[in-house]
C-alpha cells in the first residue's frame, strides 16, 4: 500500500465518525474512494470538509452515536445503556443537544478506554460546554455509586 492511501486511511479513521454524523451518504461514498488505488489524504480532506458543512440532521447524528455506542454495549451495564438511550431520546425531543451524549459518551470512554475512539475527532471538535459539578456528580452517580449499591444490595 501506497504512503498516500496510508495517510487517507489514517486520516478517515480518525474522521469517519464525524462524518457519519452529518451524513451517512458521503461516509459510503468516502468508504468507497478509499478503496481506489488513487486514494489520498488531500483529496478526501475535500470530501470531509464537504461533509461538515452540511447543516445539523438529527437522524444523522444518532446514527453516529449509535455507532460509538456500539463500542461499549459489552462493557456498559445496564444503567449506562438506559442512561444513554434516555439521553438519545432527550435529544430526539429537542431536550437537550448533541453534545450532552458526545459528553456522556467521552465519560464512557474515560472508563472504557478505546484507543480507536480515542483519536476520533468527533470527541474533539464539537464544541463542548464545561459541565457543572452538579452534572459530574450526577454522571459518577450513574456510572459508579448505583451499579456498586446494586451489587452490595443483592451480596456480591
Amino acid at each position: 500500500m501506497n504512503t498516500q492511501k496510508k495517510a487517507a486511511q489514517k486520516l478517515w479513521a480518525e474522521n469517519k465518525y464525524l462524518v457519519l454524523s452529518k451524513s451517512q451518504k458521503i461516509y459510503k461514498e468516502i468508504r468507497e474512494y478509499l478503496k481506489t488505488d488513487t486514494a489520498n489524504p488531500d483529496e478526501l480532506k475535500l470530501l470531509i470538509d464537504n461533509a461538515l458543512k452540511l447543516d445539523e440532521n438529527k437522524s444523522e447524528i444518532i446514527n453516529a452515536l449509535q455507532h460509538i455506542w456500539g463500542y461499549f454495549k459489552n462493557s456498559a451495564g445496564k444503567d449506562e445503556k438506559t442512561h444513554f438511550l434516555h439521553l438519545i431520546s432527550r435529544y430526539k425531543e429537542n431536550k437537550i443537544d448533541q453534545n450532552e451524549v458526545l459528553s456522556y459518551l467521552s465519560t464512557l470512554l474515560k472508563k472504557y478506554p478505546n484507543k480507536y475512539l480515542e483519536a476520533s475527532t468527533i470527541f474533539n471538535q464539537q464544541p463542548r460546554r464545561k459541565a457543572s459539578g452538579y452534572v459530574v456528580l450526577i454522571r459518577w452517580l450513574q456510572s459508579a455509586l448505583i451499579p456498586l449499591l446494586r451489587r452490595r444490595a443483592s451480596g456480591y
